[in-house]
C-alpha cells in the first residue's frame, strides 16, 4: 500500500509515549501504522476517543516486543489479533492485520496477513481504512479522505456484501452519516441497507441501542434518522417511532445533546418505556428516566410562573423536570425563564419528618406518613416560605383536625 498524501500530524501522534510504543515495535521488527477512526478524526482536526494502530505481525510476537520494553501488555481480544498497550499511562489498540475467512452476519473468522491492502478490503467504510504514519504520512486505498470532504460515506467495494458480514453495518451507516456525512446519504450505500434493514432482527440489543444512541448524540442527528426510518432499519427494534418532530424542536432549544431525551423526543408520548427499555437492553435507571419524560403526569405548569416552577422542580427533581421542560415543546409559557430557575434554584428539604409526628404522640403507621404528606403538600402551594415552627405548627393542626 503506496502512501497518498500527508497531514499535519496531532500531538498525540508523535509524542513521548507514542515514540515509546513505535520505538518497541520497531525494535521486534513490527511495522506499525495508525488505523481508523484516530486518523479520520485528525484529517478533520477534531478529537480523538480511542487510538487504534494497525500492525504487521501476530499478537504474540506483539506481546514479546512491547515487554522487553517494559510497556504493559493486555492480551484483550488475541484471538482476533488486538492486544492492549500502555505506554506511559496512554492506552493504545494494537491489531494485527486480518483478512476474514468466514463470516455471519455477526461474528468473523480470521487470518492474520501482513498484506495492508487486504486488511483494508475489510473495512466498513472508505474514511475507516485510512492508515497513518507518526510523521503524517497517510496511506488512502480507497478515497476515504475525499468522501471525509464531500461527506460521503461510503461502503468499500460491494456494499450488500460488507453488510452480509457483519449486519450491524447497516445501523453504522446511518451512525457514520449523522457524525460525517452531509445530505444526501450516498445512495448504493442507502439501497443496499435498505435491502438488508430485514436481517437486524438477528443482532443484540445491546449493540442495536448503543448504535441508535450515538447516532443520536452526534450535533445534527435528524437528517441521517430520517434516512434510517425511511430504509426500515427502526421497523423491529423500534416500531414506537414517531417522526423528527419533536427532536428539530429540542434539538433547538438545549445547550447540549442528551442520547436518552433525544430518544424520548423521537416516541410518542404514550409510549412504554419499560418494553422499549428491555428491547434495546437499557439500565434500569435509563428505563425510569425515559418513563419519566414520556410520562403525561405530571403536567408542566410553564405558565405559572416562578411559583409554579420551583414545585414543578421540587416534585420532580431538577435533572427530570429539565427532561420535561425540554421535550415540552407544545407547552405555552416562558420555558426559558423555567430552565434558567431550573438551573439556578436549589429545591430545599420539607423542614419536618416523620419523627416531629412520632413526638407529638402520634402512633407508628400509615398515618404518619399521610400527615407529613399534607404538610408538604401545604408548604409547596406556600411556595416553601414557611420554615420549620410553621411546618410543626401546621402538623400539628393536621393531626388534630384528623
Amino acid at each position: 500500500m503506496r502512501p497518498s498524501d500527508r497531514l499535519v500530524p496531532p500531538a498525540w501522534m508523535d509524542d513521548g509515549p507514542t515514540r515509546r510504543l513505535f520505538a518497541a515495535l520497531g525494535a521486534g521488527g513490527i511495522a506499525a501504522r495508525f488505523v481508523g477512526g484516530c486518523v479520520r478524526n485528525a484529517v478533520l482536526g477534531r478529537a480523538i476517543d480511542d487510538i487504534d494502530l494497525a500492525v504487521d505481525k501476530p499478537p504474540e510476537t506483539v506481546i514479546a516486543a512491547l515487554g522487553a520494553a517494559g510497556i504493559k501488555a493486555i492480551p484483550t481480544g488475541v484471538k482476533h489479533g488486538t492486544v492492549t498497550a500502555i505506554a506511559d499511562g496512554r492506552t493504545f489498540e494494537l491489531t494485527t492485520l486480518r483478512r476474514d475467512v468466514e463470516t455471519d452476519g455477526r461474528r468473523a473468522v480470521v487470518a492474520f496477513t501482513d498484506d495492508w491492502l487486504e486488511d483494508a478490503a475489510r473495512r466498513d467504510f472508505t474514511f475507516n481504512a485510512l492508515y497513518a504514519d507518526p510523521d503524517g504520512t497517510l496511506y488512502d486505498p480507497f478515497e476515504g479522505r475525499a468522501d471525509l470532504a464531500t461527506g460521503r460515506v461510503r461502503f468499500i467495494g460491494d456494499a450488500d456484501r460488507r453488510i452480509a458480514e457483519d449486519r450491524l453495518r447497516v445501523l453504522r451507516f446511518f451512525r457514520f452519516h449523522a457524525w460525517y456525512g452531509r445530505p444526501p446519504v450516498d445512495a448504493l450505500g442507502f439501497d443496499a441497507c435498505r435491502r438488508n434493514a430485514g436481517t437486524l432482527g438477528a443482532l443484540s440489543g445491546e449493540r442495536v441501542s448503543k448504535e441508535l444512541l450515538r447516532l443520536l448524540e452526534a450535533p445534527a442527528p435528524v437528517d441521517a434518522l430520517e434516512a434510517m426510518a425511511e430504509a426500515g432499519a427502526l421497523d423491529r427494534w423500534l416500531p414506537e417511532y414517531a417522526g423528527t418532530v419533536r427532536l428539530r424542536a429540542l434539538i433547538a432549544r438545549e445547550t447540549r445533546p442528551d442520547k436518552l431525551r433525544r430518544l424520548a423526543a423521537i416516541l410518542p408520548a404514550d409510549a412504554d418505556a419499560t418494553t422499549i427499555g428491555k428491547r434495546l437492553k437499557l439500565s434500569t435507571q435509563e428505563s425510569l428516566r425515559l418513563g419519566v419524560m414520556l410520562a403525561h403526569d405530571p403536567v408542566l405548569d410553564l405558565a405559572g410562573g416562578p411559583r409554579a416552577w420551583r414545585a414543578g422542580i421540587y416534585r420532580l427533581g431538577t435533572r427530570l423536570y429539565v427532561d420535561r421542560l425540554l421535550l415540552a415543546v407544545d407547552t405555552p409559557g416562558d420555558w426559558r425563564g423555567a430552565l434558567a430557575l431550573a438551573e439556578s434554584w436549589t429545591p430545599p428539604e420539607l423542614p419536618v419528618s416523620g419523627g416531629d409526628a412520632l413526638e407529638l404522640g402520634l402512633a407508628p403507621g400509615p398515618r404518619i406518613g399521610a400527615l407529613i404528606s399534607a404538610v408538604e403538600d401545604w408548604w409547596v402551594a406556600g411556595d416553601f416560605a414557611a420554615g420549620r415552627a410553621a411546618c410543626l405548627a401546621e402538623l400539628a393542626r393536621l393531626a388534630k383536625a384528623s
